[in-house]
């Protein structure tokens, strides 16, 4: 059973109405977020909400299904998030990620796990994708390294190498720099890391550095934060990489996302 530091009645009781609400209206769904990383790590903090990943197809089924118990539904950014909100207490219905690179698809409900949240039987996301989505949170006040890291150490002899990578795409360098960090905090664990991945991402690495420049202007920094590389962006001209096709965000989205830093 998934636990978690424990919560008031009445947030928890909220908590378990949405998941057997979603559960009976059939629509599929899996935990995330603190209940997710205390089943793959075994560590326990408190969390200000339920994180549960859906597909965004899913999305309009879920909020009507919610519509039948009482709470707020409301779509909060189009691009990846909507909340169901019952007084203070919080439900994250998320399709994809804050940068817009990580959205939730049919793969992620293959390879989820299930565990019992709160008395109720749920899938819970996958370590490799949960690995995908924090790699890149590199906010102003929040940073899930940690996070990042304890997930690959709690899993590294059953992850999915080909996956993670297959996952990262053209971002592998985030992986790259979380797999160095994991040597530094864990020196004497460092080398459960096949020697094969790194070998690839190093090779990459110098491929890299000897192929002509393709991105010339281009800042990615946006992908890890919206608020550090504003001055990228906004004063030193480079192109934001998130209006690109590799994210599918449009201006708004980035605006609107970008408006509420801090307050998420």
């Amino acid at each position: 059973m998934t636990k978690i530091r424990r919560r008031p009645a009445e947030t928890e009781r909220f908590y378990r109405e949405v998941l057997s609400t979603l559960k009976q209206g059939r629509v599929p769904f899996m935990v995330g977020g603190a209940y997710a990383l205390a089943h793959y790590t075994g560590v326990e903090r408190e969390t200000q909400d339920l994180d549960l990943f859906l597909e965004r197809r899913q999305l309009t089924a879920a909020l009507d299904c919610l519509s039948e118990i009482p709470c707020h539904r409301e779509l909060t950014f189009p691009h990846w998030l909507a909340k169901a909100r019952r007084g203070h207490d919080v439900v994250d219905l998320i399709f994809n990620s804050g940068n817009g690179v990580a959205a939730v698809d049919s793969s992620w409900f293959r390879h989820a796990a299930s565990g019992t949240v709160l008395g109720v039987r749920v899938d819970i996301s996958p370590v490799e994708e949960m690995i995908w989505s924090k790699a890149f949170i590199m906010e102003r006040r929040r940073f899930d390294g940690a996070d990042v890291l304890h997930l690959l150490r709690a899993r590294l002899g059953r992850l999915s190498w080909a996956r993670l990578l297959a996952r990262f795409d053209r971002n592998w360098p985030v992986l790259f720099a979380h797999l160095v960090l994991f040597g530094f905090v864990y020196p004497h664990e460092g080398r459960r890391i096949p020697a094969e991945v790194m070998k690839e991402l190093v090779a990459r690495l110098e491929r890299q550095r000897r192929e002509p420049l393709v991105e010339d202007g281009l800042c990615r920094g946006t992908l890890l934060s919206r608020a550090h590389y504003l001055v990228d962006v906004e004063q030193w001209g480079l192109a934001d990489v998130r209006l690109g096709p590799e994210t599918n965000m449009t201006q708004e989205d980035i605006e609107r996302w970008t408006a509420a830093d801090g307050r998420h």
